[in-house]
């Protein structure tokens, strides 16, 4: 297949790869621009991209491009080597400008993986992955100490951001994004044959402003994020905690609803006749009483710690059924040694 057996077919794969990959980061920088000046949107989004299917098939996909270029990279770099053959250790001229870039790709494509992996790390891990995991409120990442939702994206760019350390790597990243683009851009369109002395000089052009445009604004966008983390800007607006609020009175209620259900069940399914004190003991000995405790505790610490200006009667309820259930549950182990001696 020319696509793999041929240098044109894999320069194609790169081009093609690397076009989707640019356009990604345009979205990309877009929808971080709607984290500055509509929050409470911008969580509308994330949730909206959780782990729904529709966004779990865009997130493989993305992953098979980078992936799928990353392999053609590498692969077109030891052919490039294999065909300079010992001319690669000769001394040449440098060329300024792109001609660096262009030397370098192997390279700056290394740092932006490394600078991929820290962000990665940072928020997809926490957001998505943890959304596919679990959702126990319990094992959720914490922010300023309590738990937070994944689909909470402020949330995430509070944690990360007000870490004195990220917004130097996201900036070293960025400057090393802007090289490779940089370069990729242009000779992406030289891969797609549009190489002629009328159009080359104007889609260099494009791709130099293209690129400088996308990654400047990334670069405003981490130095902004990093002042309004330092403010708590994304625990202390009104909009957001309100926001914040809604999420989890309705966790709230669907937890006590959940278990008044299986309570429910629990007296309905006991046997004609049975000791109703052995019934309640059999239910709150039951594993996932204590989970359930665990989890409302967690959301009780989460809309305190991001709703501190407002009540939540929904939560309070939730909170009173944690320690009526934790109470239930020491009751239980008082009463099955007792069971189990007679």
């Amino acid at each position: 297949m020319w696509l793999t057996c041929s240098s044109i077919g894999r320069k194609f794969v790169m081009a093609l790869t690397g076009t989707c990959l640019v356009l990604f980061l345009t979205f990309h920088v877009a929808m971080n621009a709607v984290a500055l000046w509509w929050p409470t949107a911008y969580n509308s989004i994330c949730g909206f991209l959780g782990a729904n299917w529709y966004a779990l098939v865009a997130s493989m996909g993305l992953a098979a491009l980078f992936i799928i270029h990353i392999i053609y990279a590498l692969w077109l770099t030891v052919q490039n080597r294999r065909a300079r053959g010992n001319d690669r250790y000769k001394v040449t001229a440098h060329t300024p400008g792109v001609e660096w870039s262009s030397k370098n790709m192997l390279v700056l494509g290394v740092v932006v993986l490394a600078f991929l992996v820290v962000h990665l790390i940072q928020f997809w891990a926490k957001m998505q992955l943890a959304e596919i995991v679990s959702h126990d409120p319990a094992t959720w990442s914490e922010v300023n100490g309590a738990p937070a939702a994944p689909e909470f994206g402020t949330l995430y760019i509070q944690l990360a951001f007000q870490q004195i350390w990220t917004p130097i790597v996201y900036i070293i990243g960025f400057v090393a994004l802007w090289f490779h683009m940089n370069h990729g851009v242009w000779s992406m369109f030289q891969t797609y044959g549009w190489n002629n002395n009328t159009w080359m000089p104007r889609l260099k052009c494009i791709g130099l402003w293209w690129t400088s445009i996308v990654v400047a604004l990334f670069v405003a966008q981490a130095v902004v994020f990093t002042v309004l983390a330092k403010q708590n800007y994304y625990t202390s607006n009104t909009e957001l905690q309100e926001q914040y609020a809604g999420f989890w009175a309705e966790k709230a209620e669907s937890m006590n609803e959940t278990l008044t259900a299986q309570f429910a069940h629990a007296l309905k399914q006991a046997p004609e006749g049975a000791d109703r004190n052995q019934v309640l003991a059999d239910f709150f000995a039951d594993p996932k009483c204590a989970q359930f405790v665990s989890s409302a505790k967690a959301v009780v610490a989460a809309a305190e710690a991001q709703c501190p200006d407002l009540t939540i009667p929904a939560v309070e309820s939730l909170s009173q059924s944690a320690a009526d259930v934790e109470q239930s549950i020491e009751y239980a182990k008082s009463v099955m040694p007792n069971q189990n001696n007679q």
